[in-house]
């Protein structure tokens, strides 16, 4: 039964009434009350199990209630739940050294942040003082957070609330790469890679570029996987031009792709790189930002302007690494790429049933679903306009179809992302595809009025 309050009022009504839902117009906001999680599902007041097949916001890449995670938490608690970041810790020492073992080789000097958009900022300011330049290239159809620097190199429409004031000055859009609707309308591979060669473009023609930030399996937006070509040569780009390249592995690090890190998978060694979510598997909010020995020894007699009261908070340290371990006994690091084949068989089923589907990509256990008006013409069911004017998605509709038959899933415009705890069995997948194609009756019909 939901709790109430001693007016009466339920725990959903006390938290949409006094909280902001986020992303959202907040009428109408219910939000469902959980109580419980537990491996791959959660629990809402009523005692109703879901499956978490999104892993929440692409997060607890562990699963839920993971006992090594919490055990370390709590003995963080008792030793030292916090002192300021001017101190050394044995956590914070151990945490470092084990970043080195499976970071792509070449990071060693490290910020410690509460989140994925906070190491991002770290990330900007740390590649304007070190090059003395200002202007960073980020890519439509990405996300980078939501904070005044982040959210302005955030090419998706949640950026657009916030200009021109979250229009930083310095940040500009080069075009994703989207092989199955391509921005530059090409097709690869006699595309030659046109979308990072425009990037080249860019920075001959712009002056003062920083550096370039992409997230290598691009998350929210699509799960958008690049050709093998791209990554290396964005690299070659970088170091041509003497600028930064930023890896954003907030979303596809710590094996969701089936590497530690999606960068692993073209060998290729960024400047910096940034992750949280699986960092922790979500018990904590930790963010990093891992740089270079290069970039760390200018900092030895320039001044580092930055810093946060949170700075790696020794609650949060613990554990990351309790996680780091956790992935390595459990093997999820290869579960996940092995898992790959019947994730995608599965979801390419649901493609041959359904005409509303029009693409299904994607590696290790990072999966995205497009839903389209017409499979020749992949004219999307939604826009952007459409989301942040309020306008009722489609998707919208059949994840919560999907949740009325205990399957969670995570819903963006006009497509789907799954991307499960690492722990999904075989059994889990196949209640997942299940829900999901009896909810895609929903957008068939649409296609048919």
């Amino acid at each position: 039964m939901n709790k109430t309050a001693p007016d009466n009022r339920t725990v959903s009504e006390i938290t949409a009434l006094l909280n902001y839902g986020t992303w959202r117009f907040q009428k109408n906001w219910k939000p469902l009350e959980i109580v419980d999680a537990k491996d791959c599902h959660f629990t809402d007041a009523s005692g109703k199990k879901y499956l978490d097949f999104s892993s929440q916001l692409m997060r607890v890449t562990l699963g839920h209630k993971n006992r090594a995670v919490m055990k370390a938490i709590e003995e963080q608690a008792r030793t030292l739940p916090y002192i300021a970041p001017g101190f050394a810790t044995a956590v914070r020492a151990e945490l470092s050294s084990l970043l080195l073992e499976v970071l792509p080789k070449g990071l060693e000097k490290f910020f410690f942040a509460t989140s994925g958009t906070e190491a991002n900022e770290a990330a900007f300011k740390i590649a304007r003082m070190f090059t003395g330049r200002t202007k960073i290239i980020a890519r439509y159809r990405s996300y980078h957070g939501s904070t005044m620097g982040s959210i302005a190199a955030t090419g998706d429409p949640r950026r657009w609330a916030m200009e021109p004031a979250g229009k930083i000055p310095g940040v500009i859009f080069a075009p994703e790469v989207h092989c199955y609707k391509c921005p530059l309308n090409h097709h690869y591979p006699e595309c030659e890679i046109a979308c990072v060669e425009y990037i080249d473009h860019m920075i001959r023609n712009e002056g003062d570029v920083a550096a370039v930030i992409v997230e290598p399996v691009v998350g929210t937006n699509g799960v958008l996987i690049p050709p093998k070509e791209y990554m290396p040569r964005l690299r070659q780009i970088c170091d041509e031009h003497k600028i930064l390249l930023i890896a954003d592995e907030v979303m596809s690090g710590w094996g969701r792709t089936g590497k530690w890190f999606a960068v692993d998978h073209w060998d290729v060694r960024p400047d910096i790189l940034t992750t949280a979510k699986g960092i922790t598997t979500a018990y904590m909010p930790l963010g990093l930002c891992a740089t270079t020995k290069q970039i760390g020894d200018y900092f030895d007699d320039h001044y580092f302007a930055h810093g946060h009261t949170y700075e790696a908070h020794p609650l949060t340290l613990a554990p990351a690494v309790a996680a780091i371990r956790e992935y390595r006994r459990l093997n999820l690091i290869e579960r996940s790429a092995e898992m790959a084949p019947y994730m995608g068989e599965r979801l390419l089923e649901l493609k041959a049933k359904h005409p509303s589907v029009g693409d299904v990509r994607g590696i290790g256990l990072f999966w995205a679903v497009d839903l389209v008006k017409n499979q020749k013409t992949k004219e999307p069911f939604n826009s952007y306009a459409d989301k942040v004017n309020g306008a009722p998605l489609l998707v919208d509709k059949i994840a919560a179809e999907m949740m009325k038959n205990g399957v969670f899933i995570q819903a963006w415009v006009s497509h789907f992302v799954i991307a499960p705890p690492l722990i999904i069995t075989e059994g889990e997948i196949d209640t997942g595809v299940r829900a999901m194609d009896a909810a895609l009756s929903i957008a068939d019909e649409a296609l048919t009025n």
